[in-house]
């Protein structure tokens, strides 16, 4: 039985394919260690934002969530995230948990403050604002609209009994 040379020269050119495709999608995934300055913030709910995502000024990854860990006497979620070096921030700057569109991934959001004043590396951000859960909005809207059967255009349902019949055309309607 003679081996075909075409087939093991395939297999490796198919394999060095895959591994170049890996290394593409590893560093178009942004997924590489950041070096820069550590910071801390404390939100009372992150729902969804997982170690390794992006920490974003104005829309631009600037940073990485490193960890998430729960503050055992306060309850507080406690999320250590790295910022690139070239970016100082303003000790009253706000980091908001953000969601990159309806169904997409959360990121921690940063929003410069105007002080002169620049964090030091492993400060904390004082000012946070919590996830908004799209759940809980759904819920609110049900419960604020009280479950009412009234029609959007106002008018009145029809009663249990059945549908009461439409007056003829240029007579007077019943109150």
């Amino acid at each position: 039985m003679q081996r075909n040379a075409i087939e093991p020269i395939l297999g490796a050119l198919v394999l060095v394919a895959a591994i170049a495709f890996l290394v593409f999608a590893f560093n178009k995934a942004g997924q590489r260690a950041y070096s820069g300055y550590p910071l801390t913030a404390r939100f009372s709910s992150i729902d969804g934002l997982e170690t390794g995502g992006d920490v974003r000024i104005g829309g631009v990854k600037v940073g990485q969530v490193n960890t998430i860990t729960i503050d055992p006497d306060s309850y507080l979620a406690v999320v250590k995230i790295t910022v690139v070096p070239e970016i100082k921030l303003p000790v009253d700057s706000v980091a908001s948990i953000s969601t990159e569109g309806l169904l997409g991934g959360k990121y921690v959001g940063i929003l410069p403050g105007s002080s002169d004043d620049m964090m030091k590396p492993g400060a904390m951000i004082t000012h946070t604002e919590a996830s908004v859960s799209l759940e809980s909005l759904i819920g609110q809207f049900m419960y604020s609209s009280g479950g009412s059967t009234k029609p959007a255009d106002g008018t009145s349902a029809a009663p249990a009994g059945g549908s009461a019949p439409a007056p003829a055309p240029g007579a007077p309607a019943h109150p």
